[in-house]
C-alpha cells in the first residue's frame, strides 16, 4: 500500500508538470525493463531536479526507488516519517576524525548498509546509488582533482556494499546518465520554468559474477578491481555526456 501511495504521489507531481512545465524530455533505452525485477541503479548526480526526474522516468517500470538516505534526516518532519515507512535505506556516516576518537564505531555504517539491504532480497526493489557522493560542482572537481570533465571521481564502497549483501538477488545494473544540455539547473530554476530539456540516457548491464563474494574493505586485490571496473565506467560516462550535450533540440521521446 505504501509503494501504491508513492507511485501515485510521483504521478500526481508529473502531472503538475505536464499542466505547469514545458519541458522536453530525451529518454533513451528504458525498453526492456521490468516491474517484477531487482536492481541496482547507479546514476550521477548534479542537482535536486536529479531525484524529481529519476522518479518521473522509472515510475511504474520498475520496482519503486529506493534511495540511501544520510540517519540525521530521519528526524526532518513529515519526509523522515515518509522516508521510513518506505522502507529507504538509512546510512550513517562518520568522519575520519570521529572514528579516531571513536574506534568502537568503525564498520557500524558498513553493518547499517547490510541490514537495510538485506530486507530488499524478497521483493523486488531497485536501489539508486549517486556514486560521486554529491553534487557535482567546478569548485568540488577541483577539490577532489577529478580527472572527469564533467564528473566526480566514483567512490566504489556504497556500490559493492548494495552488491555484497544482496548482489545474488539482483537481477541487472542500471546506469543513468542525466543530462540538462541546456545547462546545469537548481530545483528553483524549475520552479520559474527555466528548465527546457532533460536527456536521460539508460544502459543495462549484466552483473560480473567477479564483482560479487569479495570482501571490498579487506581485500586489496578485489577493492583495485572493483574500483578498476567503475573507474572505466565512469570514463565511458564521462565520454557520453560530452555527445548528449551535443545533440540538437527537437528530439522529444517523452515520458
Amino acid at each position: 500500500w505504501l509503494v501504491w501511495f508513492g507511485e501515485h504521489w510521483i504521478s500526481i507531481n508529473r502531472l503538475i508538470l505536464g499542466l505547469t512545465q514545458n519541458i522536453e524530455w530525451d529518454i533513451r533505452g528504458r525498453e526492456g525493463l521490468k516491474r517484477k525485477g531487482s536492481y541496482l541503479m547507479i546514476s550521477n548526480h548534479q542537482s535536486w531536479v536529479d531525484i524529481l526526474a529519476l522518479q518521473l522516468v522509472f515510475n511504474r517500470h520498475i520496482p519503486f526507488l529506493k534511495f540511501f538516505i544520510k540517519d540525521v534526516l530521519k528526524w526532518v518532519p513529515f519526509l523522515g516519517q515518509a522516508w521510513w515507512a518506505m522502507d529507504m535505506p538509512f546510512m550513517k556516516r562518520y568522519s575520519r576524525a570521529y572514528l579516531e576518537k571513536h574506534p568502537e564505531k568503525r564498520g557500524e555504517d558498513l553493518a547499517a548498509t547490510r541490514k537495510a539491504c538485506e530486507k530488499f532480497r524478497s521483493i523486488p526493489t531497485t536501489v539508486i546509488n549517486f556514486v560521486e557522493g554529491t553534487r557535482v560542482t567546478p569548485e568540488k572537481q577541483r577539490a577532489r582533482q577529478s580527472v572527469y570533465a564533467h564528473l566526480m571521481p566514483p567512490r566504489a564502497g556504497g556500490v559493492a556494499f548494495v552488491l555484497d549483501a544482496m548482489g545474488d538477488a539482483l537481477h541487472s545494473l542500471i546506469d543513468v546518465t542525466i543530462v540538462y544540455p541546456d545547462g546545469n539547473c537548481t530545483f528553483w530554476d524549475l520552479c520559474c520554468r527555466r528548465l527546457r530539456r532533460i536527456v536521460v540516457d539508460i544502459r543495462t548491464y549484466e552483473i560480473d559474477p567477479g564483482l560479487l563474494g569479495g570482501d571490498y574493505q579487506n581485500d586489496p586485490e578485489f577493492r583495485t578491481r572493483f574500483q578498476t571496473w567503475l573507474t572505466e565506467l565512469w570514463h565511458e560516462k564521462d565520454a557520453r555526456i560530452t555527445s548528449m550535450l551535443a545533440l540538437p533540440a527537437g528530439t522529444d521521446r517523452g515520458l
